[in-house]
């Protein structure tokens, strides 16, 4: 999302509408192939986040109805909610939620103001804080052929009288974390990925699921919503730093098209690492962050002590953005000229 977009309140909602309305066949594929807890998750995520929106809004003194009309928050709310666990307990969900709008967001000024993506601070606090409890994915499907209902999935995130054998039947790890404790248990990589939540290049179900978020990041790129620089450079930091793992040791490290074709990388591409406020500005400063995010994302993911490394990287860049727009300010014209001249 680019800057200039954020001069009006009309065209803030505009863009986080557009946000919101491209993750939406991402969400509709992952209730398809990972059952509709996803959608609790999404509904509890966008509540808590308004709340504390407007309460936050309402203690700084500033009229709620407009800020809060602008959907920013709730943009927070689901990028954050697609990156946790579609089953992760209630209270998770709301600690996170309430960091990234509270904290993360409003404690440094409100929207425009933020130094960190709200929506990464959120999940970072989770994942050092309760990293058990983020481990509760639910298997695709196709593998796990227990179909939960949006009752039961309810039931599992509000902490009811749900029989361990049942969530024990719907979650597993997922390809990120079976490839990261295989390597730990010195196996190679040729037989990790044999096992079932493989696919052909990325995780089984996961693959249509990176999919569908490419195809919402290309719609906002169609609509100018976002440019081409910071998903490019991501993408491409992504698939040199894992190809030339890869091709340094093939037994030790995934390929880069596994890496490529990881919902958490389309979503960072194309969602998270484009935040205006948070990232470069400069045209070659978009190209530096994006580039940068996507290579420390491999280089976390291999020697972290975390299976994903997207959150991280992107907060290591958005404080890196002020000194690379400081370095890769375009030049002014005929500024060459004069310094011939004097």
């Amino acid at each position: 999302m680019t800057a200039p977009s954020l001069h009006g309140r009309d065209s803030v909602t505009r863009i986080m509408a557009w946000v919101l309305g491209a993750l939406v066949p991402g969400i509709a594929v992952y209730v398809w192939l990972f059952g509709p807890g996803i959608l609790v998750t999404l509904a509890l995520a966008t509540v808590t986040a308004v709340a504390a929106e407007a309460a936050m809004l309402k203690m700084r003194g500033y009229p709620v109805r407009p800020f809060l009309s602008d959907l920013s928050a709730v943009v927070t709310a689901w990028l954050l909610a697609l990156s946790l666990p579609a089953l992760a307990p209630w209270w998770l969900i709301v600690t996170g939620t309430l960091f990234a709008i509270v904290v993360a967001k409003h404690l440094y000024g409100g929207l425009g103001q933020n130094i960190f993506n709200p929506a990464m601070v959120g999940y970072a606090v989770l994942i050092i804080s309760f990293p058990v409890q983020m481990t509760h994915w639910p298997g695709p499907l196709e593998l796990t052929q227990t179909a939960l209902t949006l009752g039961q999935s309810a039931a599992i995130i509000f902490g009811g009288d749900v029989p361990r054998a049942t969530l024990d039947a719907v979650t597993m790890a997922t390809p990120l974390d079976t490839l990261r404790t295989g390597l730990l248990q010195q196996h190679t990589v040729d037989e990790i990925v044999r096992a079932p939540i493989f696919g052909h290049v990325g995780g089984t179900g996961f693959e249509w699921l990176a999919f569908a978020f490419w195809l919402g990041g290309l719609i906002l790129w169609a609509r100018r919503i976002i440019g081409w620089h910071v998903p490019m450079a991501f993408l491409l930091g992504v698939l040199l730093t894992a190809g030339c793992l890869h091709f340094y040791d093939t037994d030790r490290y995934g390929s880069a098209l596994f890496h490529f074709f990881a919902p958490s990388v389309a979503l960072a591409a194309f969602f998270i690492a484009t935040d205006p406020v948070s990232g470069a500005t400069t045209p070659r400063g978009k190209l530096v962050f994006g580039f940068g995010a996507g290579m420390l994302t491999i280089v976390i993911r291999t020697w972290g002590g975390f299976p994903d490394g997207v959150a991280f990287a992107i907060l290591l860049m958005n404080i890196c953005a002020p000194l690379i727009d400081q370095y890769t300010q375009p030049r002014v014209y005929g500024e060459a000229g004069r310094r011939r001249n004097t």
